[in-house]
């Protein structure tokens, strides 16, 4: 019988969807970094997208200095290009074209001209608060570097909920989501039967099963902020999700299927 006494959540696409919209901006900034200048007939411009693509969709929840990396193997690989960057250079590209969009919305919440609401997951804030009223401590981990997921969570006004906040280290290739899922079980205690993993992306659900946690994937629509997005929910079954919804809506049935 479980009785849940911790629970690590990932953040973007999970509850916030600041960063939606990633993928499009890092689908062709990958191909632009791989290409080059180089005229390349259609055929392998659609190889190397496609390739790309699969990629993004593969690695979705790693650490992004990880996907830059592999960018960097495959820039080599393809060769078009005569010096490839290593990975923080390519993050540093990939960093200032996703935070144009960050910063606009960002804006909008602090100049009051949106709500902070309007870049929540629905149902997540009572969630947290219900998780919070039954006496379980709450981690957010993510693959964002980490000064910004702080700034992000307390401009989303959810840091209250939360117990310690772990973003990716600057500089650093440290997985924040294994330590902070290592921590618990290894240093704090906490038993297989008392975590809970909350997440949009395999890697969070994958860590959490090798953990042996109970493991509620979030298959998120992040444009309409509710129901089931049918890609996530193929990535999360395969990563062994115990439970998958769209959204938080129905948060007393998911306490009840958890065991809270």
């Amino acid at each position: 019988m479980r009785h849940i006494r911790a629970a690590v959540f990932d953040f973007d696409g999970t509850i916030s969807t600041l960063r939606n919209g990633w993928e499009e901006i890092m689908h062709p900034m990958m191909v632009e970094m791989i290409v080059g200048c180089s005229e390349i007939d259609e055929g392998k411009l659609e190889k190397i997208s496609n390739e790309v693509e699969t990629y993004i969709h593969e690695s979705t929840g790693i650490q992004t200095i990880y996907q830059m990396e592999w960018l960097t193997d495959t820039v080599k690989k393809y060769g078009y290009v005569k010096e490839a960057l290593d990975g923080w250079g390519y993050k540093a590209i990939y960093n200032e074209r996703l935070l144009a969009n960050v910063k606009d919305r960002l804006k909008q919440i602090n100049d009051g001209s949106v709500s902070p609401e309007n870049y929540i997951i629905k149902g997540s804030v009572y969630f947290l608060e219900e998780l919070q009223k039954r006496g379980v401590d709450i981690y957010l981990a993510s693959g964002t570097d980490h000064p910004d997921v702080v700034n992000e969570a307390n401009i989303l006004q959810i840091s209250s909920y939360l117990k310690e906040i772990a973003g990716a280290p600057v500089g650093r290739a440290d997985c924040s989501k294994e330590k902070v899922i290592r921590d618990l079980i290894v240093e704090q205690g906490f038993d297989e039967q008392s975590l809970l993993v909350v997440g949009d992306g395999k890697v969070e659900i994958s860590l959490g099963k090798e953990y042996g946690a109970f493991c509620l994937g979030i298959a998120s629509d992040e444009a309409k902020r509710e129901g089931i997005n049918n890609v996530k929910r193929h990535r999360l079954e395969k990563a062994g999700a115990d439970l998958i919804v769209g959204d938080f809506l129905q948060r007393q049935e998911l306490l009840n299927k958890i065991g809270l």
